[in-house]
């Protein structure tokens, strides 16, 4: 890379604006936000902002008895912030890639830790998954997102969208390499019986999650946390 002069440096890489939308990328891995109200985003997602922001964290009241609960239950890390105000918020999460969807009157599932934000629009409920007996809580419990607007979601690099139909079968993925999936599949946790005497980080390959029916699934190529089977 050819060494730049300091207003070549602060041309190629000082804001733009070239979208009309609420949330704009100035990178794959930052995020703006023209506030005018308010949106929900990560907890510590926060890298800059301008104008008269106010943050708060989710509220008991809002979050909900059952995502309370489910929270105590499962440790989910999916901690969001309200923010209120007029002016631009810049966030980021550990230089994560940055996918904006936009919901309309859909629903998606995502992992906790990779929902970076959301507008007011979109509700998040955490679900939790069928047949996770003997296993420990990570990975286990996401994030249902649906309503109208849009949703940023975060990988480890470039993420990879895998069909599910009737044609491809069941498809199975590593829990920890799991970004997000479409609404209308209901994944169950497949265990490789022959495989539990794997020790130290938890294998993809032992405890794998199995998407089947019609829709889609996000993979990174990345574990980003750690199953671990419970002692049998």
């Amino acid at each position: 890379m050819p060494v730049k002069t300091v207003a070549e440096f602060v041309a190629a890489y000082r804001e733009k604006d070239v979208s009309p939308e609420a949330f704009e990328l100035e990178s794959q891995y930052l995020l703006e936000v023209k506030l005018n109200g308010s949106i929900w985003a990560k907890a510590g997602s926060m890298v800059a902002r301008t104008g008269q922001v106010k943050f708060t964290r989710q509220g008991l009241m809002e979050q909900g008895i059952g995502n309370l609960l489910k929270k105590a239950v499962s440790g989910e890390g999916m901690v969001l912030m309200k923010v209120e105000g007029q002016g631009r918020v810049y966030l980021a999460d550990t230089g994560k890639k940055i996918t904006l969807l936009r919901l309309d009157n859909e629903t998606i599932f995502a992992n906790g830790n990779d929902v970076l934000a959301l507008e007011t629009g979109v509700s998040n409920q955490i679900t939790m998954m069928k047949r996770v007996a003997g296993m420990m809580s990570g990975g286990l419990f996401n994030v249902k997102l649906s309503g109208s607007g849009i949703v940023a979601i975060t990988s480890h690099y470039d993420p990879l969208i895998l069909k599910v139909s009737a044609q491809t079968g069941p498809i199975f993925t590593d829990p920890n390499a799991t970004v997000a999936w479409s609404g209308g599949l209901q994944p169950e946790i497949a265990t490789d019986i022959s495989l539990k005497t794997f020790v130290g980080r938890g294998s993809g390959e032992s405890i794998q999650m199995k998407f089947q029916g019609e829709g889609w699934v996000v993979v990174q190529p990345y574990e980003e946390t750690y199953m671990q089977q419970g002692q049998s």
